[in-house]
């Protein structure tokens, strides 16, 4: 698969995880978004290494963003992807902007989180920021138990 640069956005009620080093992190109710490169081995079939660790539910957590694939109270609802070959996650995650957890996700980078916040579907904002960096989106949707819903390529 190509490499590239995505986005997970999770719904979610308010809820309190424990996430590594760095402890007990309070997310309020919403969307929140994670930022990830796919530029190694196997590019973006990174973001299906996610989705089956979500399905499974009963794995031990590596990464942050595990930490949310994993609990029952975070919904995967879209999934914003593009293909690069450039190193673009952290001037993503700087043109989404916005509230972040510190520290979350970000532990390569010199970036104070590579998790945002929003209070609505973020979709289009997200969309709007892959263009920014002028990179095509690709969005995913999902129903439920991340059950494609619609896939629609956003290239105007």
């Amino acid at each position: 698969m190509e490499p590239g640069v995505y986005c997970l956005a999770f719904e979610n009620p308010a809820a309190v995880l424990e996430v590594g080093r760095l402890g007990a992190v309070a997310f309020r109710p919403g969307y929140h978004i994670y930022v990830g490169s796919a530029l190694g081995p196997g590019g973006l079939a990174r973001v299906e290494r996610h989705l089956r660790l979500g399905r499974a539910r009963d794995r031990s957590p590596h990464w942050h963003v595990d930490r949310l694939l994993l609990d029952p109270r975070f919904r995967l609802a879209a999934v914003v992807a593009a293909c690069t070959s450039e190193r673009l996650e952290c001037e993503l995650a700087r043109a989404i902007g916005g509230e972040t957890a510190a520290g979350f996700g970000a532990t390569d980078c010199r970036c104070g989180s590579h998790l945002l916040f929003r209070s609505r579907d973020p979709v289009d904002e997200l969309c709007a920021a892959f263009r920014a960096i002028d990179l095509v989106p690709i969005v995913t949707r999902f129903k439920n138990d991340f059950e494609k819903a619609m896939v629609t390529d956003e290239e105007d």
